[in-house]
């Protein structure tokens, strides 16, 4: 029994093929839903780390996503010091958390909740918000949900604001998902955060931003007219 053969068991190639079209990927899918990856992760939540990599380092979808819910398991369990080595090797292979779904399902509790009490450290989020992978690039906003636990928004704002002018939709959907969030928090700071910026943000972002506002509110940034 492993991993790879137990994912294999539950392949849906109907499924598969919806999936390619919908991620827009040279991904291989299998066609298995969340839940039942996240499953099989359980069973196998004491996987070692090699082999957690070696899941994460394959061209196959699922293998990869249920190699970070494995990894998401064990961080959760971990003392500090193993903590700190899933958070550097979570960083060490965002080659491979490659798409939307990986990173939204993983940054938060891995990247986000290493950097939870330590402000200090909170740095690497800034230059991955400036890296060139896109995907580095939403780890760095999707990473500050964790901090909305304790109603810190300011990680959110100022990453936000790094990524304002970024060309790839995958970033204004993640930036305007997360600018909601902190306004559920914090809408105060949302507001004065609109205000600086809503006239220059693309208009997927600030739909995604002010869709908690009430609808009249909602035509006014919209329109310009706040």
């Amino acid at each position: 029994m492993s991993v790879q053969s137990d994912l294999q068991k539950l392949a849906n190639k109907e499924k598969a093929r919806f999936l390619v079209q919908y991620f827009k990927t040279s991904d291989i899918f299998l066609g298995i839903i969340v839940p039942k990856q996240r499953a099989i992760a359980k069973k196998y939540r004491d996987l070692p780390l090699s082999d957690v990599e070696e899941l994460l380092h394959n061209k196959i979808h699922e293998y990869r996503l249920t190699a970070l819910f494995i990894l998401c398991d064990q961080f959760k369990k971990a003392d500090e010091a193993t903590k700190k080595t899933f958070f550097d090797f979570y960083l060490s292979n965002t080659k491979w958390i490659n798409n939307w779904d990986l990173i939204d399902l993983s940054a938060r509790d891995i990247v986000g909740g290493w950097l939870l009490d330590k402000p200090k450290e909170r740095n690497i989020l800034y230059k991955l918000a400036r890296s060139k992978s896109i995907w580095e690039r939403r780890i760095a906003i999707i990473a500050t949900s964790a901090f909305m636990k304790n109603s810190d928004c300011a990680d959110t704002f100022a990453i936000s604001e790094i990524l304002l002018h970024d060309t790839h939709d995958l970033i204004h959907k993640a930036v305007g998902w997360m600018l909601r969030e902190a306004g559920k928090r914090d809408k105060k700071a949302l507001v004065d955060f609109l205000a600086g910026h809503y006239r220059v943000m693309p208009r997927m972002m600030l739909r995604y931003a002010i869709e908690k506002f009430d609808k009249p509110a909602q035509q006014k940034y919209l329109k310009g007219t706040i």
